[in-house]
């Protein structure tokens, strides 16, 4: 009779509360202890995360905006300058987005030296060129990766063009050797003999779970 009251009580105070309670009978216990239980906890987080990961993007966005906006000078044509300041191989280009409003190339000589050139963004010119000293061999492993590649990574930026306006430039060699490009629009990925571009397929997969959020 009493684990029947208990009961009975359990279930008024579920329907009070508008939570979930889950009672439980143990052998012949006259008591019948109770275990709260709720999801709203759960939820809530799950709303803060995707809502921490909306602002990022927003933050990443107007980063961008801000950065090509003031930007001039293509990332093609930053190139150009850098290898006529610096002759080698350009391998990467970035748009810097702390407030420089410049390109830092990165262009590696025939002995696999890595020079970063600074080009500005407003005119083109060359505002100083370094060498960069880590000895790990990235130069040389580079200009492997591009033996026999038909598209430059000034070629790349002007074919990733029609995608939008190009931010970075990059070789990845991570896997087929192709020049990771990203721009206003996306990351895309140009392939090193045919120039063709395609969707970066991890770009593609957080694109469409943005579309499911």
């Amino acid at each position: 009779m009493k684990r029947n009251i208990v009961i009975a009580t359990v279930a008024a105070a579920a329907l009070i509360g508008g939570g979930t309670v889950a009672a439980y009978a143990v052998g012949g216990d006259e008591s019948a202890p109770t275990q709260p239980h709720s999801n709203v906890r759960v939820a809530d987080d799950r709303d803060d995360d995707a809502q921490d990961a909306a602002d990022d993007r927003d933050d990443d966005a107007t980063e961008v905006r801000d950065a090509t906006g003031a930007a001039k000078v293509t990332a093609a044509d930053a190139i150009a300058a850098a290898l006529k300041h610096t002759p080698g191989t350009a391998v990467s280009a970035d748009l810097d987005d702390d407030g420089s409003n410049a390109w830092e190339v990165n262009v590696v000589k025939g002995d696999g030296t890595d020079h970063d050139v600074r080009v500005s963004a407003d005119n083109g010119k060359v505002l100083g060129a370094q060498r960069d000293d880590d000895d790990d061999n990235d130069g040389r492993e580079d200009l492997a990766a591009l033996k026999d590649a038909s598209v430059d990574a000034r070629e790349a930026a002007q074919a990733a063009a029609a995608k939008g306006t190009v931010t970075d430039v990059d070789l990845d060699d991570d896997g087929p050797a192709a020049w990771s490009v990203e721009t206003t629009k996306g990351e895309w990925k140009v392939d090193l003999k045919t120039g063709k571009v395609t969707q970066d397929h991890d770009d593609r997969d957080g694109q469409a779970d943005r579309d499911d959020d």
